[in-house]
């Protein structure tokens, strides 16, 4: 019988775990399976905390419905029943500029009507499908602020990319990789020599298709319905907790990696234990990972060390509903950079799930930081309070002061795709061949969303059977 230890009790290492047990099973492959987090707590930054009636989601709120990796896993293990889908609301998304909140345009006539870009950069976006605007310099890893300066002008980038980046990522546009960050919108340029003329041809593609039955992404990427349960997106890591039972360990954290001469891998933890395991799969995050892999191979730790996070600080706030006067019909709002305030921008969570506040009363949920502000992440809950107060004041003239407040800080929350980050990848591919039986996954590498990571899960167990024959 063949041992594999996963480390990390996040979403990726519970999914990992339970894809490779039940990959395992249909293959007739006998495994003992051990997963260790050095936490007590299983999830990661999935937490969803409940209090005062109000539900709180430490970090992601949920995912969309249009991949299939976490709807199938959700089937899988049998919680698909109990989603829970965020309402109409979750469409309308705004951008704060020049004083006033613009709702995002949806197509061209309400783009053209919309203040949020002024004519002249309705103008330079127009000639996006032209020859004048030049192609994508061969062999760059270009950013996405280069990016947004040569397709679209610099005012769609302040307005539009530059939010979106934040938004997603708390990062940069200036250092951000295009490829890595936004694979599909490259590979439009590429396909069809422009954005425009990708959003065309793919428009006529899919009437055919459709036609036939079929359905294809936009040239937007793809879209879909938020997705959560009602008990909050924690329940999706407690469900493959249960799931998994005994196999999981908890309070465990893995110290170092190594490779005794007898074979395999020694997987050494901070109680003075150790485990001897065939295979190894690690879904801590890159900075996690380098340390414990130091011993075993410098240059896999010197190439995860490469990968920058952003910091980030979530801020909730509750009100009652009758002092808002503002409608909350929607996702929420970014803020572009040049605006001045001290939050990325604000999600009306109780709008898009009518269970996340009580009866009578609103949930908003700020975000502070990012890689643009990463010394937010140190200011006191004192001045995080007054600046979040500010910023709600300016954007949805809320005066009122709430009911509730919770704060939590990510000194490492999200990764961060920058220029180069595809070379590091290749890099760690090639080191990695040094090592068959060590599996690396999670958000540090090819997507930091919930379907990314239970996707990189599927595939870390898929090579993980490979290797173990």
């Amino acid at each position: 019988m063949k041992k594999v230890v996963v480390v990390g009790g996040g979403i990726s290492g519970l999914s990992t775990a339970w894809l490779l047990r039940d990959k395992a099973r249909q293959a007739g492959v006998e495994l003992e399976l051990v997963l260790l987090e050095k936490e007590q707590r299983l999830g990661g930054k999935i937490w969803s905390i409940k209090a005062d009636g109000y539900t709180c989601e430490w970090g992601p709120n949920g995912f969309l419905d249009s991949k299939p990796q976490t709807l199938d896993l959700c089937r899988a293990i049998g919680v698909e029943q109990n989603l829970h889908r965020s309402n109409d609301n979750a469409r309308k998304r705004f951008i704060y500029s020049g004083g006033e909140l613009h709702r995002l345009p949806e197509g061209a006539p309400s783009f053209l009507k919309s203040r949020l870009i002024s004519w002249p950069g309705k103008l330079r976006l127009a000639l996006e499908p032209t020859p004048f605007i030049a192609s994508a310099p061969a062999g760059i890893d270009e950013t996405l602020a280069d990016f947004g300066r040569r397709r679209l002008g610099q005012e769609a980038l302040d307005k539009l990319i530059a939010p979106m980046v934040s938004g997603i990522f708390a990062g940069d546009p200036e250092t951000m990789s295009l490829v890595s960050c936004f694979p599909r919108i490259a590979e439009l340029e590429s396909e069809y020599g422009g954005l425009v003329r990708a959003m065309i041809m793919l428009a006529k593609q899919k009437k055919r298709d459709m036609a036939a039955g079929k359905v294809v992404s936009s040239a937007a990427g793809p879209g879909g319905v938020l997705t959560s349960f009602r008990e909050g997106i924690q329940y999706l890591a407690d469900a493959l907790a249960d799931s998994l039972g005994g196999i999981v360990k908890p309070g465990i954290a893995v110290t170092a990696v190594e490779k005794p001469g007898s074979g395999g891998y020694r997987v050494k933890c901070s109680d003075g234990s150790q485990q001897e395991a065939d295979l190894v799969i690690v879904a801590s995050p890159a900075f996690a990972a380098a340390e414990m892999l130091a011993g075993l191979d410098g240059g896999i730790s010197g190439v995860l060390r490469q990968i920058p996070y952003a910091s980030m600080t979530v801020i909730c706030f509750g009100y009652e509903r009758d002092r808002i006067t503002h409608p909350l019909d929607g996702f929420g709002y970014l803020i572009p950079k040049k605006e001045g305030c001290s939050t990325l921008g604000t999600l009306w969570d109780s709008s898009m799930f009518e269970n996340r506040a009580p009866t009578g009363k609103v949930l908003l949920r700020s975000m502070m930081g990012g890689a643009c502000f990463p010394e937010y992440v140190k200011l006191s809950d004192d001045e995080v309070t007054a600046r979040v107060k500010k910023d709600l004041k300016a954007t949805m003239h809320i005066t009122a002061e709430p009911s509730f407040v919770r704060i939590f800080r990510h000194p490492q929350a999200i990764p961060q795709y920058t220029v180069g980050h595809g070379k590091r990848l290749e890099a760690l591919a090639e080191l990695l061949k040094s090592h068959p039986g060590l599996i690396l996954t999670g958000n540090s590498y090819r997507g930091i969303g919930l379907n990314d990571c239970v996707a990189a899960a599927q595939k870390a167990a898929d090579e993980a059977l490979v290797v173990l024959g």
